[in-house]
């Protein structure tokens, strides 16, 4: 088994204002940047497929040099065998389109064809949902959103999963799609290892993770857009349709904030306290 997840680096929102320029260009060097929340879901699941299936488990980004330690971070917190970053000027401010195209290109370079490739729900910063369904797009592959468990049938050549329809966690069905096939990981997806030899192999292999990141760069591989033998008409800014309209800065959190301070030893403060939040605790 050949897995693949695809992630990328967002603004880390808790360390204030996000800066745009005057084309509605995100400043990413103005904010620390960290590995997208949903997709470390995409990433559990393709290692969920390692510790139950065996294989090998790629972790795939495209953006800026500094991207690197976006994908040292998911070799460390979630797993990852190797890490490819596709990364030059060319591919610059690209939209989900030429991302899309981009890494699809990427995900057809690899040495071993992907049997499943894992994508997140949607990115902390452009919130479309559009990469990893228009990858799959690219590649012509059957596709299974919003997935919160699955679980893969070498033999048949197929995996079925447990999803959410139209994302409403109420109504699940359950799909079967045949590989090569892309799954995108829904929030609500948890990893499940039933049996024992599944939970010592976990814990193993993220250890070794661990040790293996602390050297990524071993682990690295580098593609440019000549590498990948794309036209840099179609790539980057050049290549992308969409075009920005306006932006809304997402306002700093203030760095004071009111508080009262309760002294436990006083019973009647105590009291107040107890009476102001018991609704809460109750549910109204």
């Amino acid at each position: 088994m050949h897995t693949v997840a695809l992630t990328k680096g967002v603004p880390d929102f808790r360390e204030g204002q996000v800066s745009f320029d005057e084309d509605g260009h995100l400043e990413r060097g103005k904010t620390p940047t960290v590995m997208n929340p949903n997709d470390k879901h995409a990433l559990r699941a393709a290692f969920q497929t390692k510790v139950r299936n065996g294989g090998h488990v790629s972790l795939m980004s495209m953006g800026p040099p500094g991207y690197k330690e976006i994908l040292q971070e998911g070799m460390r917190d979630v797993y990852a065998d190797d890490l490819y970053l596709l990364s030059d000027r060319e591919m610059g401010a690209a939209d989900t389109w030429a991302t899309a195209m981009t890494v699809a290109t990427g995900l057809q370079k690899l040495d071993d064809e992907p049997d499943l490739v894992f994508a997140g729900f949607k990115t902390a910063d452009g919130e479309t949902g559009h990469t990893g369904p228009q990858t799959c797009w690219c590649l012509d592959w059957p596709m299974i959103t919003h997935v919160v468990s699955l679980d893969v049938d070498e033999d048949a050549g197929t995996v079925r999963a447990k999803r959410l329809v139209e994302g409403d966690v109420s109504e699940i069905e359950t799909v079967e799609a045949p590989m090569p096939a892309f799954i995108v990981a829904d929030p609500e997806f948890e990893p499940s290892y039933r049996q024992a030899s599944h939970r010592l192999a976990h814990k193993d292999l993220r250890e070794e993770a661990r040790k293996r990141a602390e050297a990524f760069e071993d682990h690295l591989t580098v593609w440019d857009h000549e590498a990948l033998n794309l036209d840099p008409d179609y790539i980057g800014l050049d290549g992308s349709p969409t075009i920005v309209a306006g932006v809304d800065p997402i306002p700093k959190a203030p760095s004071e904030r009111e508080a009262t301070a309760i002294d436990p030893d006083d019973d009647g403060e105590m009291d107040e306290l107890v009476d102001e939040l018991a609704p809460f605790a109750a549910g109204d």
